[in-house]
């Protein structure tokens, strides 16, 4: 079906961008990014990926200042030069939300063939009224996400974090 909807945020826009949601107010999501009380193992993964990302930046539980600095490096799509917002009509189900999935995936598979990097990023759905405007994006349709795309940084620290990842055996049941 190809259920989604992209608007691309050249290099020649996002300061433009940047400025336009400057004074905008982070919102509620329009979607629930994590299920309420989130259960394990997947809990327990969500917060160990923060607290290695954390260590590796040297930026202590303590700090959280300093947390939330590099957390709103989102919002700066991390110094990447140009973005990606998706978008699907408010009406689909499931089932198009996972061909949005796996598109992004396509996407991110022929960036990084290019010599691309990317990064998905749901929390753009924080400030989903701001980049609709921005866009122009019309009323039936809702942000899934927003994408960086740039080149890696080898020197910066947060790209030499290798997450921790659950065993084959415990997500995959061999018959």
């Amino acid at each position: 079906m190809q259920p989604w909807k992209l608007y691309v945020l050249p290099s020649s826009r996002m300061q433009d961008f940047q400025e336009f949601i400057a004074d905008r107010e982070i919102e509620a999501p329009g979607y629930d990014i994590y299920p309420a009380n989130l259960w394990e193992p997947h809990r327990t993964a969500r917060y160990q990926l923060g607290e290695q990302m954390y260590a590796l930046l040297d930026i202590p539980r303590e700090d959280k200042p300093g947390r939330i600095a590099r957390m709103m490096e989102n919002y700066r799509f991390f110094g990447a030069s140009a973005a990606v917002f998706m978008y699907l009509d408010r009406r689909q189900g499931p089932p198009q939300w996972s061909d949005c999935g796996m598109y992004l995936q396509t996407l991110m598979l022929l960036a990084e063939e290019a010599g691309l990097a990317t990064c998905p990023q749901e929390i753009w759905s924080n400030r989903s009224q701001a980049v609709t405007d921005f866009v122009g994006a019309p009323d039936e349709l809702m942000l899934f996400c927003g994408m960086a795309i740039g080149y890696k940084d080898e020197a910066a620290d947060i790209n030499k974090l290798k997450s921790d990842r659950l065993g084959v055996d415990d997500f995959a049941v061999f018959l």
